[in-house]
């Protein structure tokens, strides 16, 4: 999954990064409202965390223009400003969640975790697809109730595709949320990650929709 994170004070971003990272996220980030603008509106992401006080285009204006291009993953307003007109300007913007600073991270992650999960439909922390099961909130698998190991790419691509089980993903799609921005999306490295997945948890597991993409079963 990739995140935004659009903060203008290092020390929080690094420590929302941070966390998101090691909740495996993919993570890019943004210091003022222009780049922070740009990203939303030209880059997929899957959620953004967003401040409000920023330089350049405040958070509102910056919400706002990304849902006027269209995008629509779930935006965490978290800020400073903790008054209910801010929270109602913020909501009517399209904001779908809103943390006031000081805040703990773990709270900020289950949050971001969650915008995720129900964004692509699922109501419970933990997401099924037969005998596979993912707990969004560990970031585990089980197969069959058992620990299933992966590697970090892995983990990645398997969280994406079940959060779309039922669905075909395209080798770009995935891609695109699998990869760090500024790393080359290598299609036949995604290949090679899909079969050894397959090994893990069943060569009928995900299917090969050809010239589409992937669907992992449900």
């Amino acid at each position: 999954m990739r995140a935004l994170v659009v903060e203008d004070d290092p020390t929080i971003a690094e420590g929302v990064a941070r966390a998101l990272a090691e909740a495996g996220f993919v993570v890019a980030r943004a210091a003022d409202g222009e780049e922070a603008e740009h990203l939303g509106a030209t880059e997929p992401y899957d959620v953004a965390v967003l401040d409000l006080g920023l330089p350049g285009h405040d958070g509102i204006a910056v919400l706002e223009a990304w849902r006027k291009a269209g995008a629509t993953f779930p935006v965490l307003i978290l800020t400073a400003r903790d008054r209910w007109a801010d929270k109602l300007a913020g909501f009517r913007a399209g904001a779908d969640d809103y943390v006031v600073k000081p805040f703990r991270l773990e709270e900020v992650v289950l949050r971001v975790q969650a915008l995720v999960r129900r964004a692509a439909g699922h109501a419970q922390a933990v997401i099924t697809a037969g005998p596979l099961a993912y707990d969004t909130q560990l970031g585990t698998f089980t197969l069959d109730g058992m620990p299933l190991k992966l590697t970090a790419m892995e983990h990645r691509v398997l969280a994406y595709l079940i959060h779309r089980a039922g669905r075909v993903v395209s080798r770009t799609e995935l891609a695109e949320h699998v990869y760090d921005g500024d790393t080359d999306r290598d299609f036949n490295a995604l290949e090679v990650i899909i079969g050894r997945l397959r090994r893990k948890i069943g060569p009928e597991a995900i299917e090969t929709e050809r010239g589409r993409g992937y669907r992992l079963r449900r």
